[in-house]
Parts: C-alpha cells; structure tokens; sequence
C-alpha cells in the first residue's frame, strides 16, 4: 500500500486526511509535513504545495466542501491596535471611538493573526481568540476595540469587536496588504 494518495481531491497520508488539491496546489496540513509527503507531491504529482494551519481540524469536522473543491469557510485575519496607537482607542465601543476619533483607520492597527480557522461564527471566533489561540497568533486575546477580517478570493468584510457583539464596519486596507499575507511584527 501507497501511504501518500490522492483520492476525490482529498491527500491522504497512511489513511489520515492531510491536505487538499485546491487550483492545482496542494494544501496541506503542518502536522503532516515530512520529506516524503513533500516530495511526493511535488516531484510525483507536480503540484505547488502550501502547508496551510488547521486543515487536519477542518477536513476532520467536514468542514470542506464535499466535492473536494476546497474550504467552505473564509480565512480570518485578527487586527489589534498598534502598542503606539493612542491609548485612548484602546478597548472602546464603537460608538465611543467614533465620536472621539472617527471610524477604525487601518493605519492604527496590526495583524496579529491570518489564517484559517474552524468557523466564520464571529461569536465562535470570539470564544477560540480568547480561550483556545490557534497556531501563529500573536496577539491578546480577543477584545473591544479589535477588528476581525473575513475574507476569500471574492473580498474581505470587517467586524469591530465591540462592546456586546460585533459591529460590520468600513475598514479599506490598501490593496497591497490585502494581497501578501501581511508581517507580523509585536
């Protein structure tokens, strides 16, 4: 027996979910990342290979479209003021920073998480921000005054963590950090 095959657009390697092929790149998870699955993919099936956290968790739960086709949910960028921002804009509701300081302007903030997660529940991601930090996350917990990115090949939306749920909100990025995974810089 193969250990590493390919069947209906699923990877799997010695009977465990890996990955997924997704517009002809293989999406694998990290906890599968060895010489021979890369190799493999690469050099056996000509593929492009990205090593993409929480796709083990998301192909397990089903939440992956059946036909193979890729992920159903968006990925998840985390913005958190900047240490510089005025101190005033941290952890404010929304209307409060509005009347003080105008809508939630990108130059303040930071990303301080991209990536995919199990969900696109908002009140979910609050939960797991705050209790169950995924891999890479470099920021405090989930608070007021932060902004969660939804976003996919077809745009992003914005929500403002705010004082009792979330608030969508107006938050233009420039394209350039909408299109490379933006630094993470503390």
């Amino acid at each position: 027996m193969n250990g590493i095959q390919i069947r209906n657009n699923r990877i799997f390697y010695y009977g465990n979910q890996a990955g997924y092929i997704e517009k002809g790149k293989a999406v694998v998870d990290p906890l599968f990342q060895n010489e021979e699955i890369q190799s493999h993919l690469t050099e056996k099936e000509g593929l492009k290979l990205e090593w993409r956290n929480g796709t083990y968790a998301r192909l397990a739960n089903g939440s992956l479209d059946p036909e193979g086709n890729g992920p159903l949910l968006k990925n998840c960028r985390v913005w958190q003021l900047k240490p510089d921002a005025d101190v005033m804009m941290k952890f404010i509701g929304y209307e409060e920073l509005q009347e003080q300081f105008g809508e939630p302007d990108p130059k303040n903030y930071r990303v301080v998480y991209d990536g995919e997660v199990e969900t696109n529940d908002l009140e979910q991601l609050f939960a797991k921000f705050n209790l169950d930090h995924p891999p890479g996350y470099e920021g405090h917990s989930l608070s007021i005054s932060d902004v969660v990115e939804l976003y996919d090949d077809s745009g992003s939306s914005f929500h403002y963590v705010d004082r009792f749920g979330f608030r969508e909100i107006s938050f233009q990025t420039s394209g350039q950090e909408q299109s490379q995974s933006p630094q993470i810089n503390m």
